[in-house]
């Protein structure tokens, strides 16, 4: 499909969630399939949306074998007598959240129940790993407590790959041949969608974009080094992750940028050495933004119907380590390996040996991202709230309202912002029954205790989450997040699974 990211059919919300919510496996997959369970009702409360609509307040949302039944004021709605009532009060219901960029760890009892109590309820996940395509699977069965997801391909890269030996699912196509036959192989074993890398060639990239469309299988990812964004866009590439290389184009140097761009060599897995060559490419690319050439290249991609996931949380933090919270609360959610593997990341390799001049330069770029992803929002680039979640001090379901609070920094209004992580990326991935409030819509909600519209920061103030129609109330989500924060106490979950190489410290670490 053009714009959906699934080559299957739309994945079912069943979730199931029982009296007392247990965190991972969940058992009996006939008892938690959507549609069973009471009603849940929310009352008095006010609606957002995300179509841009202006808010409905005072109304009641029925939700019946997983959809929304009916919204309405009290007198249009009868609540049923056994249904679960949500007092909607003073309250906010929108959409459930969609993080579009995300690195599955491996470990179910963290990542998927944290994705729900903070309201996510559908993930794109970049990690190709056979363990989330099982996850992807037992949550459309209704037997894992998790969010609906959608699964990349491992990462197809040229030869060598930046990604040798760092221990990312990846493949190395040397030629034309060699990447029709990985995006075969992929979707053989599963995958959703196809994720492309920095250092293809462009017979080989060109053959993956031809054998996709033979396919009807979408292909994302970075931006090749060998690929002008705007060649990209046209050969059919429908996303681009990050904002690394695809600002090349909007450069008045792009020539001197690409011409030194191909000079670049390196060997397998050195990620950091690419890195580092690129770097003084982007500092001159923020430096050089044309906004004429800018207008061209972004209606091109306005047009194609390509898609920008700036990832700004990720930015961020490489970009200004010094302002991480080390001692965040939220840290306690994860296991102590976690923990320490991100200091070491923050203090070894983002924070050691950082010059003044290095400083500000960082800020320098930062400052240059927003500006560059504004500019191409307002050029009618469709543009999705992701995270990156695998980077160090970004966390599963928590960084999304991050991400929303850094899109509002970069010029967009919360409506916007809001549509990011709802609207958006359903219309994308091929979901037209979730990312909004309405009659008849799969019941992914989130209850919130304060107007998202007024404060985008107010995303973050959950009350309740609704799931497929499965509801989590408030005592429920406190009881989810003791669950977890104990699960990553015990000392005895698997290692975290490998993601992409998005930062040099991911790469080395």
């Amino acid at each position: 499909m053009a714009a959906g990211l699934s080559r299957r059919r739309v994945i079912g919300a069943g979730i199931g969630i029982g009296a007392g919510i247990a965190v991972g496996t969940m058992g009996g997959a006939a008892a938690h399939t959507t549609g069973s369970g009471p009603a849940v009702a929310i009352t008095g409360t006010t609606v957002i949306d995300a179509t841009g609509a202006r808010p409905l307040r005072d109304v009641t949302v029925l939700v019946r074998g997983g959809r929304i039944a009916t919204i309405g004021t009290a007198r249009e709605v009868r609540v049923p007598a056994d249904a679960d009532v949500v007092d909607g009060r003073g309250k906010f219901v929108v959409p459930g959240f969609i993080d579009s960029h995300v690195h599955g760890s491996g470990q179910e009892e963290i990542d998927p129940p944290l994705f729900l109590v903070n309201g996510v309820t559908t993930v794109r996940d970049m990690n190709g790993h056979a363990r989330l395509y099982e996850w992807r699977d037992r949550v459309a069965a209704g037997t894992l407590f998790g969010p609906r997801s959608v699964v990349a391909s491992g990462i197809v890269d040229g030869d060598p790959s930046l990604l040798a030996g760092l221990g990312s699912p990846y493949v190395e196509v040397a030629n034309a041949r060699e990447a029709r036959a990985a995006v075969r192989q992929a979707v053989a074993d599963g995958a959703d969608f196809i994720k492309v890398y920095a250092r293809l060639t462009p017979d080989a990239y060109h053959a993956i974009a031809h054998e996709c469309r033979k396919l009807g299988v979408t292909f994302v990812g970075h931006t090749p080094d060998a690929i002008p964004l705007a060649e990209a866009s046209a050969a059919g590439q429908r996303s681009f992750e990050h904002i690394y290389t695809s600002w090349f184009d909007t450069s008045s140097q792009e020539k001197e940028i690409r011409r030194r761009l191909a000079k670049i060599r390196v060997g397998g897995g050195e990620y950091n050495s690419w890195f580092n060559q690129t770097h003084p490419l982007e500092v001159l690319a923020a430096r050089t933004f044309d906004p004429a050439r800018a207008r061209q290249v972004f209606g091109r991609l306005a047009a194609d119907g390509s898609h920008q996931v700036p990832t700004l949380t990720q930015h961020r933090v490489f970009d200004l380590p010094e302002s991480v919270a080390v001692h965040d609360d939220r840290l306690r959610y994860l296991p102590a390996a976690t923990r320490n593997g991100w200091q070491a990341q923050l203090e070894q390799l983002y924070l050691a040996g950082r010059s003044a001049k290095d400083v500000a330069e960082h800020r320098e770029l930062f400052r240059a991202r927003l500006h560059w992803i504004s500019a191409a929002h307002r050029a009618g680039v469709p543009v999705l709230a992701g995270t990156d979640t695998g980077t160090a001090y970004v966390y599963p379901g928590f960084s999304l309202h991050d991400e929303l609070e850094n899109l509002v920094e970069a010029g967009f209004s919360p409506m916007q912002a809001l549509q990011a992580a709802t609207s958006a990326p359903a219309r994308f991935l091929g979901l037209p029954d979730v990312g909004t409030v309405r009659r008849n819509a799969i019941a992914d909600l989130a209850v919130l205790d304060a107007d998202p519209l007024a404060d985008i920061r107010n995303t973050k103030r959950i009350h309740a989450v609704i799931v497929g129609g499965k509801l989590i109330n408030a005592g429920q989500r406190e009881h989810l997040l003791s669950a977890i924060e104990t699960a990553a106490n015990t000392g005895t979950l698997p290692a975290r699974l490998a993601g992409c190489a998005c930062t040099p410290a991911l790469a080395a670490a």
